[in-house]
């Protein structure tokens, strides 16, 4: 069924749908062709739970760029066509499992439905709920419609079927040949889109819109948490951000405290250098020579020392530092 359907391509053979080769056409183009030639029925319909039945019927529309009055249109004559006028504004839910069936077969004509392919259509479904489902597959197959069922039923579903394809451990074990091609009473017409490429894409990005709104819509629950999933994400970025840049201007603020532009010279060599050769102290012979030079804006002398300094009975080590007189 997914290789008719072209859902998949077939490992050997060849499969060919309006003359052309289905192995070798690209995702859109196959999609395409199942949007323009096949439609599908699905033993548990797989209706989309938050739209009506006229809206579900309208969906294969949507992705053929139908605009909006045209879908409208078209759905509620085929939901008319299969008894379900009054059922238009009906959520899945609110059906029956016939009720069902039939507006997943409204929605497999949506676009014409030259080929319509039906997996297990009665399998859900009650004995006069079946029985309606089969009356409605053969009226398509009177209207010039290629109905395909693929069932397990070879007595009540099979039976009823014209040309029976049996198929065991994916070998076909049994196929007769064709039967002459029936007469066709008027099938339903194909979906033509008149209105020109800028339209279609306005058409298309609305009805886009209005799907998101409507599935939003239809999960309250599941979007508020969704939504506070992302209100909580974006609020702990932010915050992150904040407080990074917060502590990276405090840092900065104490770089700045200390100067930028200021330079330490002391004697010696390095850090903790006791070569005697290097523990000269510096003089004020090398203050003169450090401010004479273009590139100082000032130069200050300083010495500083480790002292213990005493007062009657208290005795307490001391760091002791000295400087200019004009600094004071």
């Amino acid at each position: 069924m997914n290789i008719l359907g072209c859902l998949d391509k077939a490992t050997s053979g060849t499969y060919r749908v309006a003359g052309q080769d289905v192995a070798t056409l690209d995702a859109d183009a196959l999609a395409q062709l199942r949007r323009e030639h096949f439609g599908f029925i699905f033993q548990r319909y797989h209706l989309l739970s938050h739209l009506t039945a006229e809206q579900n019927v309208e969906v294969p529309a949507v992705y053929a760029g139908l605009e909006w009055k045209q879908r409208l249109l078209r759905a509620q004559e085929l939901l008319q066509r299969l008894g379900l006028e009054d059922r238009t504004e009906y959520y899945p839910a609110q059906l029956s499992g016939g009720q069902q069936q039939r507006v997943s077969i409204a929605r497999a004509l949506m676009n014409g439905g030259q080929v319509i392919l039906a997996d297990e259509p009665t399998g859900a479904l009650d004995s006069h709920s079946g029985e309606e489902v089969m009356a409605i597959l053969h009226q398509l197959r009177d209207r010039g419609h290629t109905v395909i069922i693929v069932t397990h039923d070879p007595h009540t579903v099979a039976a009823q079927a014209e040309r029976v394809i049996e198929i065991r451990d994916g070998e076909i074990v049994r196929n007769p040949p064709a039967i002459e091609k029936v007469n066709a009473t008027g099938g339903t017409e194909p979906v033509v889109n008149t209105a020109s490429g800028w339209r279609q894409f306005v058409s298309g990005f609305n009805e886009a819109l209005t799907m998101a709104w409507r599935a939003l819509a239809a999960n309250k629950m599941r979007t508020l948490l969704t939504m506070l999933g992302i209100i909580i994400g974006i609020a702990s970025v932010v915050s992150i951000v904040v407080v990074g840049d917060a502590a990276k201007q405090m840092v900065l603020a104490d770089i700045r405290s200390i100067g930028t532009n200021t330079i330490d010279v002391y004697p010696g060599k390095d850090f903790g250098d006791d070569d005697p050769q290097y523990q000269q102290a510096l003089k004020y012979d090398d203050l003169i020579a450090i401010q004479k030079q273009p590139w100082v804006a000032s130069a200050t002398p300083a010495v500083s020392q480790n002292l213990r300094l005493r007062y009657n009975n208290v005795d307490v080590a001391a760091s002791a530092n000295g400087s200019e007189r004009r600094l004071f």
